[in-house]
């Protein structure tokens, strides 16, 4: 026996006896660890917004806007992609087929649509006179053709429609857990999550509903959309309540619906990803049927983020023009006026501020300069005592 093998007995004999079981804890922990080598599934996504993956199974995406501002619409648009056979080629020129929004698989989406909102006449509306005529008009199909009466589904393919809007917010809680365990989906719909909720500015309540949304889509492997309105005021796009928060601090994706007046066109743009960033926005009208119709970009929003068509609307206090032309935004200044006074700032008070005090209109432009200033250490992210993100500033 070499000086190792002995080294090792004596260790073992020292501990011989003692209970070596891992507690509880212990095994949970070793479950939870992530190594280089430790097998994970890949992402899945669901569906391609012109061309880029988006909606993941196992996730949470957050669709939100103003009251009015299309955020159904683009749901139903979903649904009707997400759920039927096929594409076949394109019909024509606004057809729903131009839609840049794509299925990825070929084989249908099971869907699960749960309206805490409206009534069950405008929940049935919906589903006869948008989603199936949406449907019909992308594969050419009748509309007759695409529901079996005798066995509730679309091309063999179930579509559950469920309507809670009169039943106590507990228990749609339940029943959303019991829907998505007994269905099965593959995309699920809940319009709105703010329902789920008895206080929309109950913290811990915003948390456990949030962490239950991402186990049902974990335990499950679909893509859960949480359909949330913005806050009322004209100039503050924040998600509503705590829960919004809550949701924004878990969302994969979140997805921004605005209604351009006065020529009524709807705009969606993502306005934060974890993985893939999709830079162009999607724009529609309403059709004299009542079906969204893909339309061009409005001469007022033709503007990218950060270029030139983009500056008149700053404020130039907080712009640097460079002698090529080109111009940046003075982030330590516009920052260091936002924190003047201040320790730390939460997520959504450093962007209206920063927003008010520059006039900028685009979400994403924010998220970028957001994330030079982290990068750049004019500004540090953490987190406070509860886990929420807030920002102060960098030390010099």
């Amino acid at each position: 026996m070499n000086e190792n093998e002995m080294s090792q007995l004596d260790a073992e004999l020292e501990h011989a006896g003692e209970d070596t079981a891992l507690s509880p804890q212990m095994l949970l922990l070793e479950k939870l660890r992530i190594t280089p080598e430790k097998q994970l599934p890949k992402m899945d996504f669901l569906f391609r917004l012109f061309d880029k993956p988006c909606f993941p199974r196992r996730e949470l995406v957050a669709i939100t806007g103003k009251a009015k501002s299309g955020k159904t619409f683009v749901t139903s648009m979903l649904m009707a992609v997400g759920s039927l056979t096929p594409d076949p080629s394109p019909k024509g020129e606004g057809s729903i087929n131009q839609l840049p929004l794509k299925r990825i698989r070929e084989e249908p989406l099971h869907v699960l649509w749960y309206d805490t909102e409206q009534s069950d006449e405008s929940t049935q509306d919906i589903l006869k006179n948008r989603i199936m005529k949406l449907a019909a008009d992308k594969h050419g199909l009748a509309q007759a053709d695409l529901f079996d009466a005798e066995n509730n589904s679309w091309s063999g393919k179930m579509f559950d429609v469920f309507n809670v809007r009169g039943v106590a917010w507990k228990e749609r809680r339940s029943l959303l857990c019991e829907a998505v365990t007994r269905c099965k989906p593959d995309l699920v719909i809940v319009d709105g999550i703010r329902d789920l909720v008895n206080d929309i500015n109950d913290g811990m309540l915003a948390q456990e509903v949030m962490e239950e949304l991402m186990h049902l889509a974990t335990e499950h492997k679909c893509c859960i959309v949480c359909v949330l309105h913005q806050n009322k005021g004209s100039e503050d796009h924040n998600l509503r309540g705590w829960i919004g928060t809550e949701l924004m601090n878990k969302a994969f994706e979140v997805y921004a619906c605005e209604k351009l007046m006065p020529k009524r066109i709807f705009k969606v743009e993502q306005t934060l990803t974890r993985k893939y960033d999709i830079e162009q926005k999607l724009y529609f009208e309403v059709d004299p049927k009542g079906l969204p119709r893909l339309t061009a970009v409005p001469v007022e929003d033709t503007g990218e983020d950060g270029n030139a068509s983009q500056l008149p609307s700053l404020n130039r206090k907080y712009v640097v023009n460079e002698d090529d032309g080109s111009w940046h935004i003075d982030l330590p200044k516009l920052i260091g006026d936002v924190m003047v006074g201040r320790e730390q700032i939460t997520g959504s008070e450093l962007k209206e501020q920063v927003c008010n005090r520059a006039n900028i209109g685009s979400w994403k432009f924010y998220n970028k300069l957001l994330e030079q200033a982290v990068n750049e250490r004019i500004i540090m992210k953490t987190f406070d005592k509860v886990g929420h993100v807030i920002y102060t500033p960098a030390p010099f």
